[in-house]
């Protein structure tokens, strides 16, 4: 295995840990998104919405946790790649189109996260060797 996959592997695993930190944090006390995350519209963040929050950051953690196990396994690679792209364009879109996440440091944060992250794992996917399966399939395609 490549020194790169094992620096993103401990990348995933870090990230996966924090996220684990912010689903506490979510289920604990909701004012937590609106005092961090959600400052531009804190009205709109209840117990549900962080509750709903704390899911889809655990649900992430554990895919990103998974990943870091197993890290050669393109379908779970593709699918931990997946999750940056979504928590990208979910704090994007909070920040610039609907305007209820203005960019502190709660926001920032997530975003430079999932940015490197997403540039991290598109730089690993070349690491990552073909699976047997994969090769037989593109022989038999030359024949």
């Amino acid at each position: 295995m490549s020194r790169f996959l094992n620096v993103l592997r401990s990348w995933l695993l870090m990230v996966s840990v924090i996220a684990m930190g912010n689903t506490v944090q979510s289920f604990r006390d909701h004012s937590f998104l609106s005092e961090k995350l959600y400052t531009g519209t804190p009205e709109f963040v209840n117990g549900l919405q962080a509750r709903t929050f704390g899911i889809w950051t655990l649900l992430s953690s554990i895919i990103r946790c998974a990943c870091a196990i197993d890290i050669q396994n393109r379908t779970l690679y593709h699918i931990t790649l997946w999750t940056f792209v979504l928590a990208l364009g979910h704090f994007l879109s909070e920040a610039f189109i609907y305007k209820t996440a203005p960019l502190t440091i709660g926001v920032m944060a997530p975003l430079i996260v999932a940015s490197f992250s997403v540039i991290g794992m598109l730089i690993g996917y070349q690491c990552i060797p073909e699976s047997q399966e994969e090769v037989g399939a593109r022989q038999k395609k030359r024949n």
